[in-house]
Order: C-alpha cells, then sequence, then structure tokens
C-alpha cells in the first residue's frame, strides 16, 4: 500500500510547516486553509479513519484530542476558541485515509457547518 501524503509528511518525505510534534501526533499548517487559522493534527500511527480505530487506538485518540487542545491553545485560540472536525469516509468529506482532526479558528464558525 503507498502511503499517505500525511504519512509522507510525517516521514519528511513532503515538506510542511510543522506547530507541534510528539512521539505521537505531528501538527502542521493545511496547505488549503479553511480559516484564518487551519492546523491539521495526525497521529502518527496510520488509521485510515475513527471508524476503522479499535479498542487498541484508545488512548492514541484521548492523546489526539488533547494535543489538539494544546495546539490551539499555542495558536493563540484558547480564548476566542475554535473548532475541532474530524470527516469520516466520503459523505462525510475524507479526501484522505489518514486519520486527522482539523482545528480552526481565527474567525467566528458558522452553523449548520456544511
Amino acid at each position: 500500500m503507498s502511503k499517505s501524503v500525511f504519512q509522507k509528511i510525517i516521514d519528511r518525505e513532503i515538506p510542511a510547516t510543522i506547530v507541534f510534534e510528539d512521539d505521537l501526533v505531528l501538527a502542521f499548517r493545511d496547505a488549503n486553509a479553511k480559516a484564518p487559522v487551519h492546523v491539521l493534527i495526525v497521529p502518527k500511527k496510520t488509521i485510515a479513519r475513527l471508524s476503522e480505530a479499535g479498542p487498541d487506538d484508545e488512548k492514541l485518540l484521548g492523546h489526539l484530542l488533547l494535543k489538539a487542545a494544546v495546539v490551539a491553545a499555542q495558536l493563540g485560540l484558547g480564548k476566542s476558541g475554535y473548532r475541532l472536525v474530524i470527516n469520516n469516509g466520503r459523505d462525510g468529506g475524507e479526501s484522505i485515509p489518514h486519520l486527522h482532526c482539523h482545528i480552526l479558528g481565527g474567525r467566528a464558525m458558522a452553523w449548520p457547518p456544511g
């Protein structure tokens, strides 16, 4: 199976503006930003989508969400607020089969989202 673009970023085969990294996750600016602040945070372990995560991924998924909050705060979004989005499947807007969370902020978010 070929690597996803996210795995290539994790492996430093494709450049990205990295804003956070630890042993389990990597956060970088989205090249196709939909908000003034648009960062993706991805687990380094390849999980195609949330619906394919298993019981062994519970700790990693919690870590992903907690680090998303840390990254949002580091980006100055802690007081004004931000949106976290995880797309799952074609109808959910998934375009890359590697679980990731969008951190969106820097402006008021509309509802419903789309």
